[in-house]
């Protein structure tokens, strides 16, 4: 790929997940001009989940559709942890093919192009940032709510790294010390108590406990209580099931008390939330948005948005691109 000199700054953006590659090219409005999803190989040796990122990335630069050559950078969004600085992907659990691997490095050389890299939730927010529902504001907090909960902050155009690039995680701030044991070996971490994952099984143990209670949620699983996820939820809310309400109201609470110390320890501008689980609780923002200055003493904590992010299912293809959107 031959970089053009009147190209307009358009950005090759990489999603790298666990099960998918994500392939988009972003102009410098941040629109998404075309894109390709490919599977990851995450469990297979690093040659092998390196050459799915590279064919991936093939699949979209030389296909008829677009001229190469338009193509001057690329931004990678993955997994953490990840070191953005050095471009090393360190030891992501959804990524167990690569430990201390220099994938910023190894794209570059294959591509011979400029190539950032950084962890998928601080690169969405800074998207979210750029051209989406945080337009315009300086302080930035932003969640995407999904399997797990990643969280990303932006101050004055510029991702919060901290000292060591591991600032952010905001998934795994304890609201209850003796609360449920998260994965990352914590207690009452949000991420425990509202993530999608942790969603299905509020829901799951509802059932259980309540074995005669009537409910939308076992038609919808064919009468399997550990069939019950996330989705089943959502789609028994939307018929009106009440145990299903009960699950996102109980799931909106423990929200709204930890952005209430998210107010009182960054004073942002706004909150966004992305991901599917968030799409879910879209209905009880309104509660959250009501409930939130008894959650915080921030006097103006009544003032301050929340909003439903802009990218959803493109959030890494956008986030990659706006790396090169950042203030430096």
């Amino acid at each position: 790929m031959n970089p053009d000199p009147n190209d307009s700054g358009r950005v090759l953006g990489v999603d790298i997940g666990g099960t998918k590659i994500a392939v988009g090219i972003v102009d410098g409005d941040g629109r998404i001009l075309t894109q390709v999803r490919k599977p990851m190989v995450a469990n297979s040796t690093a040659e092998a989940a390196l050459q799915a990122v590279t064919d991936a990335i093939d699949a979209l630069a030389w296909s008829e559709q677009i001229q190469a050559r338009q193509i001057q950078k690329i931004g990678i969004c993955a997994p953490g942890p990840l070191d953005p600085r050095t471009g090393v992907i360190l030891n992501p659990p959804n990524l167990p093919c690569w430990r201390n691997f220099p994938l910023a490095e190894e794209i570059a050389r294959k591509f011979h192009m400029e190539v950032k890299l950084e962890n998928d939730a601080n690169a969405a927010a800074l998207a979210e940032t750029r051209w989406g529902a945080a337009r315009g504001c300086r302080f930035v907090f932003y969640a995407t709510i999904g399997t797990g909960i990643g969280t990303g902050i932006v101050l004055d155009g510029r991702i919060y790294h901290g000292r060591t690039g591991s600032a952010g995680e905001g998934g795994h701030m304890s609201i209850d010390y003796h609360g449920p044991l998260c994965n990352c070996g914590k207690r009452g971490c949000i991420e425990a108590l509202a993530s999608g994952t942790a969603i299905g099984a509020r829901a799951r143990n509802k059932l259980t406990a309540e074995p005669t209670r009537r409910s939308a949620l076992l038609g919808l699983a064919k009468g399997e209580v550990t069939a019950v996820m996330s989705e089943t939820v959502g789609q028994a809310y939307a018929v009106g099931d009440a145990l299903a309400r009960e699950v996102l109201q109980e799931t909106a609470e423990a929200l709204t008390a930890w952005l209430g110390n998210i107010v009182d320890l960054l004073d942002p501008d706004v909150l966004v939330l992305g991901g599917g689980a968030a799409a879910m609780l879209k209905p009880f923002f309104d509660d959250i948005r009501n409930r939130l200055p008894s959650c915080s003493v921030n006097p103006y904590a009544s003032e301050i948005p929340l909003r439903m992010a802009y990218y959803v299912a493109d959030a890494g293809i956008a986030g990659g691109a706006a790396l090169y959107s950042e203030v430096v």
